[in-house]
């Protein structure tokens, strides 16, 4: 067993190092990776000083094993940080690629960093190697990497690039999370509403056909409901995933998706909601480009091809076309007349004393926390609305029901 000095990461950038005796260094990289480090460096001492790094060598890349196959924003997050570390201790691009591969969680990421070496190895520089890639690396991606080359910070660019995608990754878990309990009520409502007209209605139906007693009009009119729901359930589900279907289609092309982003932004009360997102994207964007050292008519190049809304696009073009012209940015913020005018004067004083990428931030901050809110309210008054109305439509079901039976006693009473 042999003696072995190594060099490594914890997932916060905290630099370890020390001895440790392993039988080789594959297997020393090995358990030192499954304590979540990533390693830098490993030494042996006995060979004066020979450096081996946790590269992906045809052994320990059979042992391998992904814990899924797509890739989600978790796993940018990590490549960025974990690339930032490596590359902040100096160790090269290609090497830092090599080891992350090594720890990569995802089958599918794992494939597209051998093709980044591969195309790096090739000739290409990291930005154009990402470029290859437009349904993982965004363009905001590519831009900031290249920056990042030319300006020789490519570790400060990524770990700005991280510290962006772990702000929307949670922005996004925030927002998911606060409508999958409105999405759990509504689903149980519906589930039970159709339970009582496809099961219960039914059975009351044929106990009151065996009295041969008229049904009251309102009673005949919820049984002919529930019949008209049985014949054809299959075919109405049928024709909903059909619509939801070409409504899907429609709006992944541009002029389907400008048209739907349109009336989303024009919805009375939820209209507001949706544009606070848009220039809380717009916002988070501008200060991580800005702030990252790129000029500004560049970032609202990178932007407007980056913001994820086709309305947001076509402002923004308009903004990076005044500001070539020499306009303030805040008067084109103004003239657009989509940005309220808090965010116009913060911009205006951003741009006064040279601090635009905090005001950004600021503005950004200010969306963040108006949309939770929003989304908490909402959340609040939906829960005991859609319990009314639920409670509402059983009980008018149930009176229903109801009706003949008590029709059937009072005839029954009388005739005493």
């Amino acid at each position: 067993m042999a003696r072995f000095y190594y060099s490594a990461r914890d997932s916060a950038g905290q630099k370890l190092s020390g001895y440790e005796e392993a039988h080789s260094q594959d297997e020393l990289i090995t358990r030192l990776q499954a304590k979540g480090l990533i390693v830098i460096s490993v030494v042996n001492e006995s060979e004066g000083g020979k450096v081996k790094v946790a590269g992906l060598t045809a052994k320990n890349k059979g042992r391998h094993k992904f814990r899924h196959y797509g890739i989600n924003s978790d796993d940018l997050v990590v490549f960025s940080r974990q690339l930032a570390t490596l590359l902040g201790a100096g160790v090269t691009i290609l090497k830092s690629l090599d080891i992350i591969s090594q720890q990569v969680g995802s089958h599918k990421f794992y494939n597209v960093i051998i093709k980044l070496e591969r195309d790096m190895e090739a000739g290409l520089t990291f930005h154009e190697a990402l470029g290859q890639h437009p349904a993982i690396f965004s363009e905001l991606w590519v831009n900031l990497v290249e920056s990042g080359e030319a300006s020789g910070n490519l570790a400060g660019i990524l770990n700005r690039l991280a510290g962006y995608l772990e702000r929307r990754a949670s922005f996004k878990k925030k927002i998911v999370s606060s409508l999958i309990y409105p999405v759990i009520l509504m689903s149980a409502g519906l589930g039970a509403l159709l339970f009582l007209t496809i099961k219960i209605i039914p059975t009351f139906a044929e106990l009151f056909k065996g009295f041969g007693a008229e049904l009251p009009r309102f009673t005949m009119m919820l049984v002919a409901v529930s019949s008209f729901i049985r014949k054809y359930i299959l075919f109405m589900l049928l024709t909903a995933v059909t619509i939801s279907f070409l409504f899907r289609a429609y709006i992944k092309t541009r002029e389907g998706r400008k048209r739907f982003e349109e009336f989303q932004l024009h919805l009375p009360v939820f209209g507001e909601f949706f544009r606070a997102l848009t220039v809380e994207r717009f916002s988070s964007e501008m200060s991580t480009l800005i702030e990252s050292g790129v000029p500004l008519l560049y970032s609202l190049e990178i932007t407007e091809h980056s913001v994820g809304n086709t309305v947001m696009s076509g402002i923004v073009h308009q903004i990076k076309e005044d500001v070539r012209e020499g306009k303030p940015l805040n008067y084109t913020l103004g003239k657009s007349g989509f940005f309220e005018p808090m965010v116009v004067q913060m911009i205006a004083v951003g741009e006064e004393i040279g601090e635009l990428p905090q005001m950004f931030k600021r503005v950004n901050t200010f969306y963040q926390e108006y949309t939770e809110t929003f989304l908490a309210r909402f959340t609040t008054i939906f829960e005991p609305m859609m319990l009314v109305f639920m409670g509402l439509v059983i009980g008018i079901m149930v009176l229903g029901m109801f009706m003949p039976i008590f029709q059937i006693a009072t005839l029954g009473t009388s005739s005493r």
